[in-house]
């Protein structure tokens, strides 16, 4: 497991002496780079692929349509087999389950199990910055797979309760602020998850292509999310509204 291969040796205080205040600003564009990563785009169309292993062995796929749009709304388009025709969607700290042949959407949380370890909130949600603010609290040498490297860690606090995660501990690489792992802890402070994100280009890159999460409740879990196309889309805003969608068979996109 990926816990047991982190050692850390040393921490660098170099930047303690600085004023909160810089530490504060610090962090909140190191969050927003990182989302950069996430997804760059306002509106776009993810096709994402949900994978989940059971002791390393790929047990059930998942295959996910995400229509992002700006003020944290998200449409989620069920499009394997086994749930198609299902429906789901974020209103800001809102969500609906959308079941074929159903003319009433379920209010759900954003904890609502996928797929594995993949919850609700895992993959309509890919903006951090606008539900948690951040504290920068150092750097730290890390030896990983016989290599060692800097991390930078950051510490997210949400903002309210309608989100994913009460509190994510957050580490990226401090060149280029690209996230490199996270413990997600749920609102009973208990951790629930750790993820590890893998970039298009080690060296240089510009975009987040897989996470994967492993379940520290369920340790034989593993659950890989692959972003595998994304692109710039603009779908209307009357999907956006549950008392509309609910009454469509189809979404055009």
């Amino acid at each position: 497991m990926f816990r047991y291969l982190l050692t850390v040796v040393i921490v660098i205080t170099g930047e303690m002496g600085l004023p909160l205040q810089v530490h504060a600003e610090s962090a909140s564009r190191m969050l927003n780079r990182v989302d950069q990563y996430r997804l760059r785009l306002p509106e776009a169309k993810v096709v994402t692929l949900v994978k989940l292993y059971k002791d390393n062995t790929l047990d059930k796929t998942r295959l996910y349509w995400v229509y992002t749009h700006p003020e944290r709304k998200s449409l989620v388009l069920f499009k394997s087999n086994v749930e198609d025709g299902q429906k789901l969607l974020m209103l800001s700290d809102n969500f609906w389950l959308l079941m074929p042949n159903s003319h009433r959407p379920i209010r759900i949380t954003p904890m609502q199990k996928l797929l594995g370890s993949a919850s609700i909130g895992d993959i309509a949600t890919l903006n951090w910055s606008e539900q948690y603010t951040a504290d920068y609290t150092g750097l730290s040498n890390i030896d990983m797979h016989g290599q060692s490297f800097v991390e930078a860690k950051l510490v997210l606090n949400a903002k309210n309760k309608a989100v994913t995660y009460k509190k994510i501990i957050l580490w990226v690489n401090p060149q280029t602020d690209f996230p490199i792992r996270a413990d997600l802890y749920l609102q009973s402070q208990k951790l629930a998850k750790q993820a590890f994100f893998y970039p298009d280009n080690k060296e240089h890159p510009n975009k987040i292509v897989s996470m994967t999460l492993l379940d520290r409740i369920r340790p034989n879990l593993k659950t890989v999310i692959e972003y595998q196309e994304v692109t710039p889309y603009h779908l209307d805003d009357k999907y956006y509204n549950p008392a509309y969608l609910i009454r469509q068979s189809r979404v055009d996109g």
